[in-house]
């Protein structure tokens, strides 16, 4: 499973088509790196997605967050930290990531406020409207755990800088696997991390 997994990835790194091939060149040109990446071993397609992940200066592991320097910054940071804290700390670090990277996928989604804060707090106040639970669950948000805060301030620190490479397909929904909310009958599947599943909405326009 985890070959079949790498050797679509690899489809996706490792098949462009330039702009000048006309069609039967470029699926002569794709046939050909199919057969390539088709004759490597598992072991070798898994090293070839580690490196590329390597390249991108993020390892998904608490151990290379704790290297990090202590994260700062402004608003927009503080609620992208908080969101991460309160709606995913309990998840795998590469879980925190893709989580990050759909509330910044809203951000450039024309359906969704702008920023980080304003899709984070999107329907607080208002009875089954709000976006996220944490923020209308009527629990005082105290942060108990300062060293999981710390960990994932570093991943929105990380996100926001656009040190992290792309894990979700564009994803703008997820849920744990602990639910089945009917939206997820509707909207495209994308990736499933952790304990998310994550999902497209089927129209996609950004916002800029």
């Amino acid at each position: 499973m985890r070959a079949a997994i790498f050797f679509l990835i690899l489809l996706a790194v490792f098949a462009p088509i330039t702009a000048t091939a006309n069609e039967k060149q470029a699926n002569a040109l794709h046939k050909t790196e199919v057969r390539g990446i088709s004759s490597l071993a598992p072991a070798r397609l898994e090293d070839m997605i580690t490196a590329s992940v390597a390249a991108s200066g993020v390892e998904f592991s608490t151990s290379w967050l704790d290297k990090q320097a202590v994260a700062k910054g402004d608003a927009n940071w503080r609620c992208l930290s908080e969101a991460l804290y309160f709606e995913a700390r309990g998840e795998t670090v590469k879980g925190q990531f893709a989580v990050a990277e759909v509330i910044m996928n809203r951000v450039a989604h024309s359906r969704f406020p702008s920023s980080l804060c304003g899709v984070i707090n999107q329907g607080t106040g208002k009875k089954f409207q709000c976006q996220f639970s944490y923020t209308c669950d009527g629990k005082a948000e105290n942060v108990s755990e300062p060293r999981s805060y710390a960990r994932v301030s570093k991943v929105a620190r990380a996100v926001i800088d656009g040190r992290v490479p792309k894990l979700t397909n564009d994803a703008t929904h997820y849920h744990t696997t602990a639910v089945s909310p009917s939206w997820s009958r509707v909207y495209t599947k994308t990736a499933r991390i952790g304990v998310h599943i994550f999902y497209r909405h089927n129209v996609w326009s950004t916002s800029n």
